[in-house]
């Protein structure tokens, strides 16, 4: 994968020798808003689980899943320590489990699109005196963050986006799904990250919200001008 970000103008390349001083805060970031997001959507439905079992937490190194992180570092793609969460605590368990599954990659869209907002203020207002680590930073965490959350989207098991296809899918078809594919779930993630066929898939998706991003904030930020020399 070959890393990028949308400027306010055009696409910024970032070469693959960014130095890993900006990678692994910004990777650590996407993860923990990532995990806590589960566990605070399930706390907010009634359930104590993540809380009890200590996710309740900004902390990374209660969120961090070893092999998952190594591989998001060596193919860009990866995963965290999944949240527990039980669904009896739910008033509606099928829909408030959909809530919970999504508001992972929905925190990492929203928090992508708060770090581009951020490196465009900087690079319009304040391009002479902004220094290049915060710029780098801030592209690191909108592309890990657009990235895990679309990766995460991905309908295998155990990832979120199994979860939301399971809300749309019967009890029979749900169970069937989850049988045929649950046993290899694993291996079908790794071989298409390493292949990269997953990456031909997020791509797009990817690619799009990065630029919608981009403008969306540029509008936003304008009235800025006004005020700022």
């Amino acid at each position: 994968m070959l890393p990028y970000v949308v400027s306010e103008r055009n696409t910024i390349m970032l070469s693959l020798d960014a130095t890993i001083i900006y990678r692994i805060p910004a990777l650590l970031m996407a993860l923990t808003v990532h995990e806590y997001a589960h566990g605070a959507m399930s706390t907010h439905l009634g359930d104590p689980t993540p809380g009890a079992q200590g996710r309740l937490t900004m902390n990374p190194l209660a969120h961090l899943d070893i092999i998952g992180t190594l591989v998001l570092l060596l193919v860009g793609f990866g995963w965290a320590k999944p949240v527990m969460v039980d669904s009896r605590y739910y008033r509606h368990p099928r829909h408030d489990m959909m809530k919970v599954a999504l508001a992972g990659p929905l925190a990492n869209l929203f928090l992508c699109f708060l770090a581009l907002s951020l490196d465009g203020f900087f690079l319009r207002y304040f391009a002479s005196r902004t220094f290049y680590s915060v710029h780098f930073f801030l592209q690191w965490l909108s592309l890990y963050n657009v990235w895990f959350a679309f990766f995460n989207l991905v309908p295998l098991p155990p990832l979120d986006g199994f979860k939301v296809l399971s809300y749309f899918l019967s009890p029979s078809a749900q169970y069937r799904y989850a049988n045929l594919v649950g046993p290899y779930s694993n291996l079908i993630l790794i071989v298409l990250c390493f292949t990269g066929i997953i990456g031909i898939i997020i791509s797009p998706l990817a690619t799009l919200y990065l630029r919608l991003a981009s403008e969306v904030s540029y509008l936003l930020l304008t009235p800025f001008a006004f005020f700022l020399p």
